[in-house]
């Protein structure tokens, strides 16, 4: 072997290495990015203004993301499967004490809601279901 054709596989291989460490850099940033991306959909659907202030495991299927708007005064409820697939019964309720509520509910394949309620002066009732699972919070965020 000449050295030149050693110097041009040792380029190559090298090319091929940095090739390799750059989609791994890439795909470690997807992963990396997968958790905040998942949060964001889920109160991200509430619209600007809304921050996260409590969130609730729905069993190992997902989660339901609480926000407020302090600005409006209104509270968001959205519920996200940790594992878009298939269509599954979902929803997603919040009411106060008084009896005003919105819920949204059917088979969906990712999230249910967004759902919003006035919280201003009140306690929020929040809940939400994934196929056989559900949570519910009662008399919470009183404000």
């Amino acid at each position: 072997m000449s050295v030149e054709s050693f110097g041009s596989g040792r380029l190559r291989g090298l090319r091929i290495s940095a090739s390799m460490v750059t989609a791994g850099a890439m795909t470690a940033g997807l992963m990396v990015l997968a958790a905040p991306a998942a949060e964001a959909a889920g109160y991200g659907l509430c619209g600007s203004g809304h921050k996260l202030i409590d969130s609730a495991p729905i069993g190992d299927l997902g989660m339901a993301y609480l926000t407020w708007n302090a600005d409006s005064g209104r509270n968001c409820l959205v519920v996200v499967r940790g594992n878009p697939g298939a269509p599954l019964r979902m929803s997603a309720v919040i009411g106060r004490g008084d009896g005003v509520q919105d819920s949204d509910s059917g088979s969906y394949s990712s999230y249910a809601g967004p759902v919003y309620v006035d919280g201003r002066g009140t306690c929020i009732d929040w809940g939400g279901v994934i196929h056989d699972q559900e949570i519910n919070r009662w008399h919470s965020h009183c404000g």
